[in-house]
């Protein structure tokens, strides 16, 4: 697959052994007096992490490039180094961010947040409790928290169960499985990421007790601005989505809107091979017969496979939505980022 930018690799032996002479887990535990530290895989988590933490943390993210596809990122000596001295340990799991929990397993002393354990998605939206979680041990099957190198399971929801998607039944990128009803983008799943904010509080509650209550209020407004964006999804109108990429899924699945994206165009494109000419057929016509409302594109994953679709919905006046796996330059606030792109898939949906 050709990625919209390539990026320059750096042996992780050489990654890990730079860490160790470079820095150390062992003093940087911050106290209350302290600025706490916390590194996130990308600036989608390390938003969340500042969500909560507010002017108690400092927050480094090691994808922050909109340009960069977070799949194939390289860590380098310096991310590496971060890793080790961070307080707080934020990555998305599930295969997507391989080479920052290789550099975490190096951490093991550090406070621990893990989005998508990879073992199955379920959440239901409908009744998800945000009221009493900061700190119970609350959470879905898929929203780790580990201190001291030992994993908690934090219990489980029951709800959608991505399991049966139509999209498939082979592999994609490392440790994804998207065909196989799973997706490690959960942080388009606004309950995740809610649940995500609440397991971070709790791990800023245990470096500092006497901030605890202030970063549970934190995660608390913060979930209450999901809500608010979750009323938005809810009014998003009806209508028929083509997808260069499933990053977007859960959002369009909550949103309640089609997915007719043939799934041998989505197992091809997530498996880096070579689309079927009876799929890519099939993509062609929808697009040039009305029978798709909108294209979302990730600009991040970008082939000769996805622009060719984005052409031909420009050729035939359908309109694409660029739904992004990093945050853009400039921006920092998760729930304004998202507000925006929800506001544009209804724009395009309402032509």
């Amino acid at each position: 697959m050709n990625k919209a930018r390539v990026l320059t690799a750096v042996p992780m032996a050489f990654v890990l052994a730079a860490a160790t002479a470079c820095g150390s887990g062992d003093d940087a535990q911050g106290g209350d007096g302290d600025t706490i530290t916390v590194v996130a895989s990308t600036n989608v988590w390390g938003s969340v992490a500042k969500a909560v933490g507010g002017d108690r943390v400092e927050v480094k993210s090691l994808v922050d490039d909109p340009s960069a596809d977070p799949h194939s990122y390289e860590a380098t000596a310096e991310d590496a180094a971060d890793v080790q001295d961070g307080d707080v340990l934020l990555y998305n799991g599930g295969g997507y961010d391989s080479y920052f929990e290789r550099l975490a397993e190096q951490a093991e002393s550090q406070h621990v947040v893990v989005a998508y354990e990879g073992e199955g998605h379920s959440h239901d939206h409908g009744d998800h409790d945000h009221g009493d979680e900061h700190g119970d041990g609350g959470g879905p099957e898929g929203v780790r928290s580990q201190q001291g190198g030992d994993d908690h399971d934090h219990g489980d929801h029951e709800g959608h169960d991505h399991g049966d998607d139509e999209h498939g039944d082979e592999g994609g990128h490392e440790g994804h499985s998207y065909a196989d009803g799973e997706n490690e983008h959960v942080w388009y799943d606004l309950d995740v990421v809610s649940e995500v904010a609440d397991k971070v509080a709790t791990e800023l509650g245990e470096l500092q007790p006497n901030q605890k209550g202030t970063f549970d209020e934190n995660a608390e407004k913060f979930t209450q601005r999901l809500e608010e964006l979750e009323g938005k999804v809810d009014e998003i109108p009806d209508g028929r989505v083509l997808a260069t990429e499933p990053v977007a899924h859960y959002l369009l699945e909550q949103a309640g809107l089609e997915d007719v994206t043939p799934k041998d165009y989505t197992r091809a494109v997530e498996g880096e091979t070579d689309v079927p000419v009876a799929a890519q057929q099939q993509v062609t016509q929808m697009v040039s017969g009305g029978d798709v409302d909108v294209v979302v594109n990730n600009p991040q994953t970008v082939t000769s496979v996805t622009e060719q679709l984005v052409t031909q919905a420009g050729q035939n006046n359908v309109p694409v939505v660029e739904m992004t796996e990093t945050l853009p330059q400039g921006q920092d606030d998760y729930v304004a980022w998202m507000s925006g792109q929800i506001d544009e898939l209804v724009g395009a949906l309402d032509k």
